[in-house]
């Protein structure tokens, strides 16, 4: 079969380009042909909250990417429309996050009338609304021939903006197995230039309100934690005001207890926060799923996640780590918990039967089973 995938893919960086690529190496292994149409321009440079789109590093060579969409240009958007009409495609993939993207790929999408246009779904409906989300979704969903989502909550998303019924399917995020492999803690913690004395929980990604890093250094003061040798990482890009969270941090007097790495972790960097990690911890306010989890299942990390979205889906509470309410105290108690009575062990045994739920070929195989 031969696969198209419009979405995000180098040179831009982040979780949803990680995944276009994987998912491609993942239909290339298993016989089928695939090319990526990514952005010329993704963004406008006032509505990118970080320091750069764009990751460093070399293309991968074994993946083959256009770059050929402007995501502000109409004509642009016709025109890719066509170009990809003529590729001889039997399947479109449409990798969708968010709204500002439905004009342009419910545009491309309704001039390739006669192939098969499957919507992958992270977000259906953002964390953070506005106007444009009431408008621009259904315009895109009205372009699809059916729906891939990676949580049940995105598929109920989905459901409410579709009135035609369409095939939809779910699938859990597959586990990222691409930022390099295990190795011993005290190797990561060297390359950190962190101290083996202490144990360590790690907030990943970037910086967001939705994402409940004040709750989670609101629920590390909690006095019964300091009888602990346990430190707070702080690793990814503020993507909204850094200072409110160092003085929350100061009026707690934390300065000792949270380490922050206030950058974009690069691809090759990946692997020495999750090793030296003992708990990865997702504090959600709200959320439909997340890559962090996944990261975390292939280096075999304990998690603690709020049960939002469906983030209780990928981390039973109590099995793999914790999945409690969204609460400053319940998260304080999980953490205790964690560290007081040495539950890592335990939990580590039961990821690595656990993970094994979450293979790309099965989620490959629900997504192309929409073609039938």
């Amino acid at each position: 079969m031969k696969i198209a995938i419009v979405g995000t893919a180098f040179p831009y960086r982040g979780g949803i380009a990680a995944f276009n690529e994987r998912l491609a190496a993942q239909f290339q292994n298993e016989g089928h042909e695939v090319e990526i149409f990514t952005f010329t321009k993704q963004y406008p440079d006032f509505l990118f909250p970080g320091k750069t789109q764009f990751a460093t590093g070399a293309a991968p060579d074994h993946l083959k990417i256009h770059r050929c969409i402007n995501s502000t240009n109409p004509f642009n958007w016709m025109k890719t429309g066509k170009r990809i009409k003529r590729g001889g495609f039997d399947l479109v993939v449409f990798a969708y996050w968010m709204s500002f993207f439905a004009p342009c790929y419910g545009t491309i999408a309704r001039r390739l009338k006669g192939l098969r246009r499957i919507a992958l779904v992270h977000n259906m409906l953002p964390h953070e609304k506005s106007i444009i989300d009431k408008v621009f979704p259904p315009f895109f969903v009205k372009s699809m021939d059916g729906f891939m989502a990676l949580s049940a909550a995105v598929l109920e998303d989905v459901k409410r903006l579709d009135h035609r019924n369409k095939p939809k399917a779910w699938s859990p995020h597959p586990v990222y197995d691409h930022y390099g492999a295990i190795e011993p803690r005290e190797t990561a913690l060297e390359h950190l230039g962190l101290d083996g004395h202490y144990r360590y929980a790690l907030f990943f990604g970037l910086i967001r309100a939705y994402k409940g890093l004040d709750w989670l250094i609101q629920a590390f003061a909690d006095e019964r934690l300091r009888k602990y040798p346990v430190k707070l990482i702080v690793a990814g890009e503020f993507y909204e005001d850094k200072e409110r969270y160092l003085q929350e941090i100061q009026s707690f007097g934390l300065g000792k207890e949270v380490v922050i790495h206030d950058a974009f972790v690069p691809d090759n960097q990946v692997k020495d926060y999750f090793n030296a990690a003992d708990l990865v911890v997702q504090p959600y306010k709200s959320a439909t799923q997340s890559g962090v989890t996944q990261i975390a299942y292939h280096f075999e990390k304990p998690m603690l996640v709020t049960n939002v979205g469906g983030l209780e889906e990928i981390v039973p509470n109590g099995r793999v780590g914790y999945a409690v309410r969204p609460e400053v105290g319940a998260i304080a108690d999980a953490l205790l918990d964690f560290f007081e009575n040495h539950r890592g062990a335990t939990f580590i045994n039961n990821i690595k039967v656990e993970k094994e739920k979450y293979s790309w070929s099965r989620f490959s195989a629900t997504l192309l089973s929409l073609m039938d």
